[in-house]
């Protein structure tokens, strides 16, 4: 079985051994590797890193942002998200959202809410080969505050299982992967409670994989952490929630915040480094 954590370790490896210099839009540089897939077992526990501290509140306040089709700032800074007013500021808008980003596409793409129809097809024909959710979308590209990172998804049910399988075009390994896999890993976890099947494989599918020139001592430490032999474990979900799913208002259920309940994390040690933001 596939443990998250080795596979980031791994990753983590292959990029400051192996990895190129890059520059980028921020102006920092990167060591940078193209192309690279991570998977975890559900069956191991909820997919939180432990080689270093991750906000599972973070992940989840994020997702449900998602979920709902918000853009704005306010849910997310209500609820202790900040780290999204920096994009904000640097991209010159005025209004307190980010633009047609994340939300606007999954709930309605030029009009297509993909959640409900995501939704439609796990419950009547699980079998499809197209249950597929974008947020790439370029007719909106340019109001965006940023372009989508993880841009797209695509679930797969058999046997009673679903596995999730996410592409994302810029992986900022350091600080933003720990979010994406939790994010992906909650959501996994609960379109499988919404449509009574078990959570199975999580994967990733990633572009440009970087490391910024002023991470790589934080990264040299995730490096070093022996996730094997460690004693420590994933934690496990708690869903107190039907999930995601069509309700009885034929509407796409979201979850309340405090629904989703982590027990058993524990890990090794806060890791801080700087947020590089740079132009559009």
């Amino acid at each position: 079985m596939t443990n998250i954590n080795e596979q980031y370790r791994i990753l983590t490896a292959e990029i400051l051994n192996n990895g190129k210099p890059k520059a980028d839009r921020t102006g920092v540089g990167t060591l940078s590797k193209f192309g690279y897939t991570i998977e975890h077992d559900m069956r191991l526990g909820f997919p939180l890193l432990y080689t270093k501290k991750v906000s599972f509140k973070a992940a989840k306040v994020e997702l449900m942002w998602i979920l709902q089709g918000r853009t704005d700032l306010k849910y997310l800074e209500d609820n202790g998200v900040k780290y999204w007013r920096a994009d904000y500021e640097r991209s010159g808008r005025t209004d307190e959202t980010l633009g047609p980003v994340y939300g606007k596409q999954w709930r309605n793409f030029n009009g297509i809410d993909q959640m409900y129809d995501l939704s439609l097809q796990l419950h009547n024909n699980p079998n499809s080969r197209r249950m597929v959710v974008s947020a790439w979308n370029p007719a909106d590209m340019k109001d965006m505050a940023l372009p989508p990172c993880h841009y797209g998804f695509q679930c797969y049910a058999n046997n009673g299982k679903l596995d999730l399988i996410w592409q994302q075009r810029s992986v900022d390994v350091f600080l933003g992967l720990p979010y994406d896999i939790a994010m992906y890993g909650l959501l996994l976890e609960l379109l499988a409670k919404g449509h009574n099947l078990k959570p199975g494989r999580l994967i990733g599918q990633l572009g440009d994989c970087h490391i910024y020139n002023n991470h790589i001592d934080q990264a040299k430490i995730i490096m070093y952490r022996d996730t094997e032999y460690s004693g420590y474990f994933c934690p496990t979900l708690q869903l107190d929630t039907i999930g995601v799913c069509i309700n009885s208002q034929n509407e796409i259920n979201i979850p309340s915040l405090d629904s989703m309940i982590l027990h058993g994390y524990e890990h090794m040690g806060e890791l801080k480094a700087p947020l590089n933001v740079g132009k559009k």
